[in-house]
């Protein structure tokens, strides 16, 4: 078989290939297995390079001055060499999965075409030599790569009981790639959905928001709905209005791409505030993620703020803070060009004037004021008490009217005219 070009011509790291040829140097066979071979094929440099060889995991561990036994029991160890860390995995077979993530036992091989077998989809099937330039495929991968399609290694039924998160990564990987699914794996997916069913929110999130950060998120929003997958860990999308879902799905697009905006471009025509905080806890989003997109979602609809004056735009950033200014304006503007596009000038104009009043920083909280509380106390002549409190925010509201009144004197000579107003 000729080596195809993107191999011969492929950048491997020197600590990988000194591995390998320390491995082949003692007679074992060794390959690059995987994502780091698919993407060197598509003339993408890979970011990880995993190594598979025939050697057994303790015979791995005395061909090398420093290995961790990261995951020994299922074959895998790291060396580290130069400097860099190489994870070796003893090619392998497995046995039957009872629980949808993992197999029931683990049982090492010497052909690399059984360690292949075991894999998910043809297009991560492959095996490369770089020294010697053997390229094992045993399953089409470099056909299915040529193509475009997704397809599982065998019975594509067989492959998604195995691990209930495979459906959900070929949809993943049809959107980041700009793949197709062949239609045997898609039509595999709905009937294993109650294996998908038992795969931890954590590992169903971490490939949400790959596909939610592609290209072509919304063919794969899109697909994850007709597959079934949606409506299992984000029904609030599945089963929304079809227009209502289009919709959201192109909104998605939302640029930056930042995985907060995009998720609150989708989400902020379809869900409430604290429906946003339920699935944000459903899915083991960060904290911090679960509260900003909620924030995003509460003031997504900019457009009500078109013809507001210049103070009521103050209070609006006051509500947001300035660091969230850049993203709010993101998802709104993503709405309206998903929604109504004939609108975008008037929202850009918005948009303007928002960006403009940032930039000038007004005061917009207590502690932008030119007084602070004891300031404030000493004019007032008390001790910590509400009515400080209540004089923070008459001042406040002042310079949110007005950001020039932020000046120590006028505020205390403001300060002292309300409080005679109070006849305190």
């Amino acid at each position: 078989m000729t080596t195809p070009a993107p191999l011969l011509e492929a950048d491997v790291p020197r600590p990988v290939l000194d591995v390998i040829a320390r491995l082949h140097e003692l007679g074992h066979a060794v390959f690059l297995v995987g994502g780091c071979v698919r993407d060197t094929l598509r003339g993408v440099h890979p970011k990880d390079f995993d190594v598979a060889t025939s050697a057994l995991p303790e015979e791995v561990q005395r061909a090398f001055r420093k290995v961790i036994p990261t995951g020994i029991q299922h074959g895998t160890v790291t060396v580290v060499q130069g400097g860099t860390h190489v994870e070796v995995t003893t090619f392998r077979s497995e046995g039957d999965y009872h629980d949808g993530r993992r197999p029931s036992a683990v049982t090492f091989e010497q052909d690399i075409v059984k360690d292949l077998s075991r894999r998910d989809f043809t297009i991560n099937a492959m095996a490369w030599n770089p020294l010697t330039h053997e390229l094992a495929d045993p399953f089409g991968g470099q056909q299915d790569l040529k193509a475009r399609v997704v397809r599982c290694v065998g019975s594509a039924v067989e492959r998604f009981s195995e691990d209930g998160l495979r459906p959900m990564r070929a949809v993943r990987f049809a959107a980041v790639l700009d793949f197709t699914l062949d239609p045997r794996t898609q039509a595999a997916i709905p009937e294993t959905l109650p294996v998908f069913r038992k795969v931890a929110h954590e590992r169903v999130r971490e490939e949400f928001v790959k596909l939610l950060l592609s290209k072509r998120e919304a063919f794969g929003l899109e697909l994850l709905a007709t597959t079934g997958l949606l409506d299992v860990f984000l029904p609030e999308l599945a089963r929304a209005d079809a227009e209502a879902a289009r919709l959201a799905r192109t909104a998605a697009a939302a640029e930056p791409v930042d995985v907060e905006i995009r998720l609150a471009a989708l989400l902020a025509d379809l869900v409430t505030p604290q429906q946003a905080e339920e699935i944000g806890v459903r899915l083991k989003f960060p904290t911090k993620t679960i509260e900003r997109v909620k924030l995003l979602i509460s003031h997504a609809a900019l457009e009500r703020h078109a013809g507001d004056p210049d103070p009521a735009l103050r209070r609006l950033l006051a509500k947001v803070g300035l660091a969230n200014v850049e993203a709010l304006t993101s998802v709104a503007r993503a709405r309206i060009q998903a929604r109504d596009p004939a609108r975008l000038p008037e929202m850009d104009a918005l948009i303007g004037r928002l960006h403009g009043i940032a930039a000038s920083k007004p005061p917009l909280s207590a502690k932008d004021l030119a007084l602070n509380g004891g300031a404030i106390m000493a004019t007032l002549g008390v001790g910590p008490s509400p009515i400080v409190g209540e004089a923070t925010r008459f001042l406040l509201e002042r310079v949110l009217d007005e950001p020039s009144l932020n000046d120590s004197e006028r505020l205390k000579e403001m300060l002292l005219a309300w409080r005679q107003a109070r006849g305190s």
